[in-house]
């Protein structure tokens, strides 16, 4: 990404075959990362800070500033709210955590092994290395969020909205994404052994070099989809109607006796203009270019 004449400018450079791909994937997965992670900065401190803002019968809690390798595990922390904080390496298995709302928090390295996570926001927040082995996050707000070398072994993300997030080189063995949406996700070189993808959305999402065997696309939508390199061979309930709709190159392994269509066309442009900051946070216009 440059900066240019006040504009910020985004190339997608593929290393692999060019395949024809939505603007529309990239522009919302670049877009949601940067408009939530604006929040970022919202709480600056040297250690972290919790704001009790409930009573005794309904607690809302507010996090801000650092609570690097932090020891939470088991908390009751039902919709807590995590601005810009930094949770490097904290240890919360088995926490509460339904409905929290994290807004452009790192939480790299952290360990969420079966933690609740139902319904919670994660916009624009770094899980990336994060242990979410048993976990819950179905129905969780994921857009742009960076999941990136997880562990996501038989973690549930049924109905999850994962727009624009990134699940690269995770490990993802029994997963369960039904009815998840994937819209512009990017799950290049992820492992998911027997994950359960009935029902999901990938429309313009990259599977480029992930493997899936075992895994069930029953009812699954493939609209331009990069599949370069994915290993879908033993993977259930895929059609040749589900294939026919995603990109394929020769690398591509399928079910036997279904054939892949090549794509062609090269990367998109996705340029962000910033404008004057609205109460704090800047605002981008997002166009796309030939």
């Amino acid at each position: 990404m440059t900066k240019s004449n006040g504009a910020f400018v985004a190339r997608r450079v593929w290393d692999r075959p060019p395949l024809l791909r939505s603007p529309a994937a990239f522009l919302c997965r670049i877009a949601a990362s940067l408009c939530m992670a604006s929040f970022g900065g919202m709480m600056a401190a040297s250690h972290a800070v919790a704001a009790d803002q409930g009573d005794d019968v309904s607690r809302v809690f507010s996090f801000g500033g650092m609570c690097v390798s932090c020891e939470l595990s088991g908390r009751k922390l039902p919709q807590a709210r995590f601005m810009g904080a930094n949770f490097t390496g904290a240890t919360l298995v088995g926490s509460d955590l339904h409905g929290a709302w994290f807004f452009g928090t790192n939480f790299s390295r952290a360990d969420l092994a079966r933690a609740d996570l139902r319904g919670a926001s994660l916009f624009g927040s770094d899980f990336e290395n994060v242990n979410f082995t048993d976990a819950n996050l179905g129905g969780v707000k994921g857009h742009g969020a960076n999941f990136t070398g997880a562990n996501l072994t038989r973690t549930r993300f049924e109905g999850a909205n994962l727009l624009g997030a990134g699940l690269e080189h995770v490990n993802a063995h029994d997963a369960n994404f039904t009815g998840a949406s994937m819209l512009g996700a990017n799950l290049d070189e992820g492992r998911f052994d027997r994950a359960s993808f009935r029902n999901a959305n990938f429309f313009g999402a990259s599977l480029a070099a992930a493997s899936f065997p075992g895994a069930d696309f029953s009812g699954a939508t493939l609209n331009h989809a990069n599949l370069a390199g994915a290993d879908l061979a033993g993977a259930r309930g895929l059609t040749q109607s589900q294939i026919d709709q995603a990109c394929s190159t020769s690398s591509t392994k399928l079910p036997s006796g279904l054939v892949g269509r090549a794509c062609h066309g090269g990367p998109n442009v996705i340029v962000l203009h910033s404008t004057s900051p609205v109460h704090g946070a800047p605002r981008y216009l997002v166009e796309t270019a030939p």
